[in-house]
């Protein structure tokens, strides 16, 4: 399967790739399908059945909600994320959805939406449609949420064989060692491998404008985590902290903010508790990979920019880039579902590739890269995910902020060696991939154990 730079970085809407983008994505493939079939005028009721992960934690992470605005034709990328609370009201009290956006049937949100206690195979992110007509059942599908905001249907899930493209990659690679020959033997940084990919799909001024305007909305949900005060929703009570340590640290910091290595790191942690505040907020973000993880790549990647008089957006560019690519080997040949193999396959991940990021536009080599990578996931083997009441934000925000400060510190350790290094990063994915395997349940986005249950019993 060719992977794109654009499939890792995506817009949408907090706070969750896995539950709240993938479900409207999915919620929203349904409803066109309707369309697209001449259904839509036929059908009257339309059900929704979430299982596993999706149904432990759906309400926590919105995932109810995102199904209802994606049935109405709303897409994450697009919808006006402080539009659906007064919507979602709306329809709770008239009891009436518009269908695709033009089409007007009753919906009980008590009958029509199911969070059930079982699994379906192949994904623990699993979800059914069914749309019924007077009589009969017009279509049903199902549709699996694997990370990030991708989604498969129910064929692709039981082939276990992605859908054939025919986008022809120039220097395609599964597994970094691949990537670190293809890099040596034409003389390119991984940054450089990544663009050439790229062209397959677009023209350079189209990448480029592209990862510009992902950069762009990755600020101004820092601009916006940094405005923003008071509670959290979802009822932990959880305050935000980003606006009052950034008066603290401009405060510290005058009249130059640069004052010592301690404030920077403060900035780094700022910038993440600013991206996951506004996610858990179900705010306007960027997948990178995930929305669990959406703090840390633009954490660290505003620390360079901040730090560093000479940046420039070439190195934004370069830096989404080298970053999809470890990004690309996560999800190849492990997962990015913090629903399939715990938090360490999004924080990890996440982490991996900023390190990996940052690295490239420090000028480092391909396999300086790679050891970045490898030290940036390494230390988050076996970190569980396990949401305190189904929300992502205890650990979830601190979490972010943690592993961006590693993800510097995984770069500056992997550009004071040469780039050989005792286990490659394809070991640490593949360990990552049976860590996760054998990760029980409760562990996987659950909230049936680890901090989840230890603050019930509290």
């Amino acid at each position: 399967m060719a992977i794109s730079v654009f499939d890792l970085f995506k817009v949408g809407i907090g706070p969750s790739s896995s539950h709240t983008v993938g479900p409207m994505r999915a919620a929203a493939t349904f409803a066109q399908a309707l369309v697209d079939q001449q259904l839509l005028g036929d059908t009257l009721r339309v059900e929704v059945r979430l299982y596993g992960s999706l149904s432990a934690t759906g309400v926590g992470h919105a995932t109810d909600r995102a199904c209802v605005m994606g049935l109405m034709g709303e897409w994450p990328d697009s919808v006006d994320p402080t539009s659906i609370g007064p919507r979602i009201q709306q329809l709770r009290e008239s009891g009436q959805l518009l269908l695709a956006g033009s089409a007007p049937i009753a919906f009980n949100w008590q009958r029509d939406l199911l969070l059930l206690n079982e699994s379906l195979p192949y994904h623990p992110n699993a979800m059914s449609l069914h749309a019924y007509g007077e009589n009969s059942l017009l279509i049903e599908q199902t549709y699996y949420s694997v990370g990030g905001g991708f989604i498969i249907e129910a064929a692709e899930a039981e082939s276990g064989i992605a859908p054939a493209s025919d986008v022809q990659l120039p220097y395609d690679f599964s597994s970094a060692a691949e990537l670190l020959s293809l890099c040596n033997k034409h003389g390119l940084r991984v940054s450089e491998l990544m663009m050439a990919n790229e062209r397959a799909w677009r023209s350079d001024a189209e990448i480029r404008h592209g990862l510009l305007h992902i950069w762009s909305v990755m600020r101004a949900c820092v601009e916006q985590g940094l405005r923003d005060e008071g509670i959290l929703p979802g009822g932990l009570d959880v305050p935000r902290r980003a606006a009052k340590l950034h008066r603290s640290l401009l405060e510290i910091g005058k009249p130059n903010v640069i004052t010592s290595t301690l404030s920077a790191m403060e900035w780094v942690n700022l910038f993440a508790l600013a991206v996951n505040e506004e996610n858990a907020a179900g705010g306007r973000m960027v997948t990178a990979p995930t929305n669990g993880a959406a703090g840390i790549i633009p954490a660290v990647l505003h620390y360079y920019m901040k730090f560093n008089a000479d940046a420039s957006d070439d190195d934004v560019v370069n830096f989404f880039l080298a970053a999809a690519a470890v990004g690309i080997l996560c999800k190849k040949n492990a997962s990015i579902s913090g629903a399939e193999v715990g938090c360490q396959g999004e924080v990890g991940s996440a982490c991996a590739m900023a390190a990996a990021g940052l690295a490239d536009i420090l000028g480092a080599t391909p396999e300086q890269l790679e050891n970045a990578a490898e030290i940036g996931l390494e230390h988050n083997l076996g970190l569980t995910c396990d949401p305190v009441g189904g929300l992502v934000q205890v650990p979830c925000i601190e979490r972010n902020a943690i592993a961006a400060v590693k993800a510097i510190n995984a770069t500056q350790m992997a550009l004071r060696g040469d780039g050989k290094h005792f286990i490659s990063l394809d070991r640490v994915i593949r360990t990552m991939r049976d860590t996760g395997a054998d990760m029980h349940d409760k562990y996987k986005e659950t909230s049936r154990g680890g901090l989840a249950v230890s603050w019930v019993e509290c």
